[in-house]
């Protein structure tokens, strides 16, 4: 029997972990007895922080494995590069063996726009190329075409899983089911227009047609959900996110009543202005900021 733990939305260089916050982290893996670590996606915004985050637990006896985010994509030249990275850790519609009836598929994910608000595909295009960090990444074709690719991929591998009677985990980046989609109201409406670059629907739809698929392990939204289960496969997400959006700085900032109003986006300013004494806080904390942001699955 092992165990399998996955995170997503590490954001290292963002949130400035160094050796000793990976440290930490590597206590809470040895403490739930991890043999197996995966990061779907996000783990830093250049690929070569990934790698090195990867080899760190690898040295240190878990062997890690990944898939990219669309942070790591950005670094990265060309479609052949995103879904075919040349490194041997790298899941991309390839499985890793867990035992001899589980095993973990990796899936880097895009996104359909199906989420958003708004129909028009043109002007979702106009609104990534406008906002979003996605506008820097090259692939080939626009979105709802990689992402019919990325399906037609996936179905195959799939099928052939099924045929030979694997249990599949599944670990992606990108949200698969709308049950993970929020959606604001007033001032924050906007932001349900920019869900367009939150997921595939249609991978959603997609997994449904497979028993087999026992667990989904995605992040992207930087929020943290309950398990649910839907078509009898259980979907995790429980990212890490930047730091001024962890429990543990909501925690900080309101103990110490630092905002009249608490929203995420706007604690930059604020810790920066008690940067060491959150800097103490966030070591006390940290172990179970790790702890909440991470999916963990026996096989």
């Amino acid at each position: 029997m092992g165990k399998l733990a996955i995170i997503s939305d590490l954001h290292a260089d963002i949130n400035h972990l160094a050796e000793a916050e990976l440290n930490i982290l590597l206590e809470v893996l040895q403490e739930r007895a991890i043999t197996r670590l995966h990061f779907a996606g996000d783990s830093a915004n250049q690929i070569q922080q990934t790698l090195e985050i990867n080899a760190y637990f690898r040295k240190q006896g878990i062997e890690t494995t990944f898939n990219l985010g669309n942070h790591e994509m950005g670094s990265v030249v060309g479609e052949a590069m995103i879904e075919h990275y040349p490194d041997s850790h790298f899941l991309n519609f390839r499985y890793l063996p867990l035992n001899e009836s589980t095993v973990l598929l990796g899936v880097n994910g895009w996104y359909d726009y199906q989420f958003s608000d708004l129909t028009d595909q043109e002007k979702i295009a106009s609104m990534k190329n406008l906002y979003w960090y996605d506008r820097i990444i090259q692939r080939s074709g626009d979105d709802p075409a990689v992402n019919q690719r990325i399906l037609e991929q996936l179905d195959m591998v799939l099928r052939d899983l099924k045929e030979k009677n694997y249990r599949v985990i599944l670990a992606t980046h990108f949200v698969p089911q709308g049950q993970f989609i929020v959606r604001l109201e007033g001032r924050y409406q906007i932001w349900n227009k920019l869900n367009a670059f939150l997921g595939s629907a249609s991978m959603g739809h997609l997994l449904d047609q497979y028993d087999n698929i026992s667990d989904v392990v995605f992040g992207h939204t930087h929020r943290r959900f309950e398990e649910q289960m839907i078509q009898g496969t259980c979907y995790h997400c429980r990212p890490l996110g930047y730091y001024y959006e962890w429990r543990l700085t909501r925690d900080f900032v309101l103990q110490n009543k630092l905002v009249e109003e608490y929203n995420p986006m706007k604690l930059r300013s604020v810790l920066r202005k008690h940067q060491e004494a959150f800097q103490n806080y966030k070591v006390q904390h940290l172990k179970q900021e790790f702890q909440q942001a991470m999916t963990v699955i026996a096989y």
